[in-house]
């Protein structure tokens, strides 16, 4: 296992998010980085890094379980196939929680909160967060409000 020295700091700065420790390695001429999510490894791209750091932060800061969390599944919309990068399911399989990552020199703008809205239409969670590792916005939708009301964290798991 190489050190994080393989990881290009321009590339994959460090984040508004509590640190953790990853685990790289090159594959021929590819990063990679463990998904303790998914167990296995995979490509290290500038949204992986911020999707990893969200799921960690979410297990490792709030508390939930990490077996609630589902990481870039599969949900139909239009009879498309979209793949949602983090999703925390309660007790009664209800999605929670609904995260759209975006790579850290991605604007969250009109288009992230378009997808994110998207997914929520069918998911219907109680929370939806946008965030690029830098800026977070976390919204949460009231039944009977027609608007997301935005709010500054994310409740801790109880």
């Amino acid at each position: 296992m190489l050190k994080n020295t393989l990881i290009d700091r321009k590339k994959y700065p460090p984040l508004n998010l509590p640190f953790y420790e990853v685990k790289v390695r090159r594959n021929e001429q590819q990063i990679q980085i463990f998904d303790r999510f998914r167990k296995k490894f995979i490509a290290l791209t500038p949204e992986e890094w911020v999707r990893q750091h969200f799921a960690n932060y979410l297990v490792n800061e709030l508390n939930y379980p990490q077996s609630r969390l589902h990481i870039e599944f599969q949900m139909k919309y239009d009879r498309r196939l979209k793949r949602p990068d983090i999703a925390v399911i309660d007790d009664q399989g209800k999605y929670e929680i609904l995260v759209e990552c975006k790579a850290p020199h991605i604007k969250l703008d009109e288009a992230v909160f378009l997808q994110l809205t998207t997914y929520f239409s069918v998911l219907k969670p109680s929370f939806i967060v946008m965030t690029n590792g830098i800026h977070h916005i976390i919204g949460t939708h009231k039944p009977n409000e027609k608007n997301f009301v935005y709010i500054d964290t994310l409740p801790a798991y109880l």
